[in-house]
């Protein structure tokens, strides 16, 4: 094959993602600089088919040479974009996947799925969330980064965007709030007992039987917590001992909680059929099953959140 066949094709096969209005020029410029540089080895003492090979090999993939004549990026996202997109992907995956998957199973068991088929469809639907949610915002970013001029990144970095240093310990305002919690706890559950939770109806929305034990322990548990919650504060910082503790105490809680709750003794089973004598029962099950999800989160959350104070605290 004769090397003016080998730089025609070269050339063409550069050209091929050109646009139209630049490929003549562009053409002409690559064609001269393969020959300046023939020529050049021929005069070296080169046979020119040997040379004429040499130059495509050294100029190599024709696709990214075109690439790098009209500016076209090779990359899915580039730099300029990639921490834009890392940073929204990660704000919607903490917070829609988690959401979709509660969604799921609140649905499911509200439609008397059993417990495995609960499981399977919030871990399914998780997943095809995370995978929509990476494929579309990808798809948008790579679309921007192609197409707006002039590009530019999506945001313009200040020191005002610098971080604030993560709390090691508990600050004043979460140990108020821990005691603002019992304080609100014990007044509601007072009410409950002895005015009943909605005035001018006498009946409790927590069960009878609960009092005084359970109650009692409720408002221990919650009372360690905040007590705990000074401890930290006092120390500065999150442990291993107390983060253990915390996590006890977290437990301690919503275990026997969820339990009454699946076995229909945390709520009053008379309160939902006397404040709605029309379908009393159908909404206290779903108000049963909305707390159990309520109360199970809530205690996730604290656990992922002490485990995270506390291994920062840690690397700090």
């Amino acid at each position: 094959m004769s090397a003016h066949t080998l730089t025609e094709r070269y050339v063409a096969a550069a050209m091929r993602t050109v646009p139209d209005d630049q490929r003549d020029d562009l053409a002409a410029e690559l064609r001269t600089s393969i020959d300046d540089q023939i020529d050049a080895r021929v005069d070296g003492g080169e046979p020119r088919e040997r040379a004429e090979r040499e130059v495509l090999t050294a100029l190599g993939d024709p696709d990214k040479l075109a690439a790098g004549y009209t500016g076209r990026p090779l990359q899915l996202i580039g730099p300029q974009y990639f921490l834009d997109w890392k940073r929204l992907v990660t704000v919607l995956l903490w917070i829609v996947v988690p959401l979709a998957a509660l969604g799921i199973a609140l649905g499911q068991t509200l439609s008397g799925a059993g417990v495995g088929a609960i499981i399977g469809s919030a871990v399914g639907g998780a997943i095809t969330v995370a995978v929509h949610l990476v494929f579309w915002t990808t798809f948008v970013f790579a679309l921007v980064e192609r197409y707006q001029r002039p590009a530019g990144p999506l945001t313009t970095w200040t020191v005002d965007h610098l971080p604030e240093p993560r709390q090691s310990g508990t600050g004043v305002g979460e140990v108020i709030g821990g005691v603002v919690a019992l304080l609100a706890a014990t007044a509601a559950l007072m009410w409950d007992h002895f005015v009943g939770f909605v005035p001018g109806i006498p009946v409790s929305f927590v069960a009878p039987e609960l009092w005084p034990a359970g109650v009692t322990y409720a408002l221990i548990v919650l009372a360690l917590d905040a007590l705990l919650l000074l401890v930290v504060h006092v120390v500065r910082r999150w442990t291993i001992p107390l983060a253990a503790i915390a996590i006890v105490l977290n437990l301690a809680l919503a275990v026997p909680a969820l339990w009454l709750l699946a076995t229909g003794q945390l709520v009053n089973p008379e309160f939902f059929p006397t404040i709605i004598p029309s379908g009393g029962e159908q909404v206290g099950r779903i108000v049963t099953i909305v707390a159990g999800f309520v109360i199970a989160g809530t205690c996730v959350w604290d656990i992922i959140d002490t485990v995270r104070k506390t291994v920062a605290a840690r690397r700090g």
